[in-house]
């Protein structure tokens, strides 16, 4: 009896614990997704990710992508990754000062990054999006914030100037979204580069709307392949500029943050 009681206590251990050293994130082999109706869903769900303003026309408000902002599929460090968010979800958001299941973040999403409408919350696409969020998740442990997860930390005490922040957005992001942010398009709609302001751009209520979040993204990942080149203040500067431009406004923001405590950089 003492013998089956240890091995128990063992066991409740090693469901438990949580390892010293974050893991990585990192895109599993697309070999390991099963060919069930489980694999289905999960290739469904990249294919939402990748083309979602294509492929959910009645739910994408603008001409955005889930992959405009995370990036590799939604498994790239420091881009808001996917990998390991069904494990920690449903989690407390002081924006919403409750509870929230990672469906209503999804839907959060869909509200204001995408500038649209929710998803049903019992819908195949739903689905979609949690099984393949859930294969990306299928090396983590459960309730394990991995290093890699959201954005690069940027110095939040330092002053934004967009004065500066349009001369370097000039010089360094133009190539790519275009003159006034809203982005390059082929010919049949689809996008080169994602427009960052404008129209088919992410609303006012959006995170990448703040200056220091949107700041993180561009120190981390920006320009486009040489990210971790420019210093926090330049960063700032170019996004205390293009969060600025004109964009969807959100509906009901003044909701936001009931219980108080809002970033410094929330838009109002």
């Amino acid at each position: 009896m003492q013998a089956l009681e240890a091995r128990a206590a063992e066991l409740k251990d090693s469901i438990t614990s949580k390892p010293s050293k974050k893991l990585t994130i990192s895109m599993p082999d697309e070999s390991t997704i099963p060919n069930d109706e489980y694999g289905a869903a999960v290739r469904r769900g990249m294919q939402l990710a990748n083309h979602t303003y294509r492929e959910l026309p009645n739910n994408v408000g603008n001409k955005l992508n889930c992959t405009s902002c995370h990036l590799n599929n939604g498994s790239e460090a420091y881009a808001a990754p996917w990998n390991g968010l069904p494990g920690i979800f449903p989690i407390y958001r002081s924006r919403d000062a409750r509870v929230n299941s990672l469906q209503e973040r999804i839907n959060g999403c869909f509200q204001r990054s995408m500038n649209g409408t929710p998803l049903e919350m019992d819908s195949d696409d739903m689905n979609a999006f949690i099984s393949y969020m859930t294969w990306l998740s299928q090396d983590m442990p459960i309730g394990v914030s991995s290093e890699g997860r959201g954005f690069v930390t940027v110095d939040s005490t330092l002053t934004p100037d967009p004065i500066k922040g349009r001369a370097l957005f000039s010089k360094t992001c133009t190539t790519c979204h275009g003159e006034n942010g809203e982005g390059q398009y082929n010919e049949d709609g689809t996008y080169l580069y994602p427009a960052i302001a404008g129209e088919n751009s992410f609303n006012d209520g959006a995170g990448m709307a703040r200056t220091y979040k949107a700041a993180s993204f561009v120190k981390g990942k920006m320009p486009f392949g040489q990210g971790n080149t420019l210093t926090d203040q330049e960063a700032i500067n170019i996004a205390s500029y293009f969060t600025h431009l004109p964009r969807p406004v959100k509906a009901n923001k003044d909701k936001d943050w009931p219980k108080g405590g809002a970033p410094v950089d929330v838009r109002r």
